[in-house]
């Protein structure tokens, strides 16, 4: 972990926001002693889709459709 001092991070910001940016972790100190940490954010993660349960709620295609209903469909569907 690099440090810096509260006047490395008032004067030089932008060069310890390239550290973060490269995933280092930054321990601020104040006369000498550490009293925080600056950090990369973790990235959010994506939320799981329950596919079974979407599904569900939509009726399939063709269902209750006669065979020369579908046939006429698909027929169409070709041309």
């Amino acid at each position: 972990m690099k440090t810096a001092t509260v006047r490395d991070l008032r004067n030089h910001f932008a060069d310890l926001a390239k550290w973060i940016d490269h995933g280092e972790q930054i321990a601020i100190t104040r006369h000498g002693k550490p009293f925080a940490t600056l950090s990369p954010a973790k990235p959010e993660k994506p939320s799981k889709v329950d596919w079974a349960a979407r599904m569900k709620r939509f009726t399939p295609v063709g269902k209750g459709i006669s065979q020369k209903a579908t046939d006429k469909i698909w027929s169409l569907m070709r041309d």
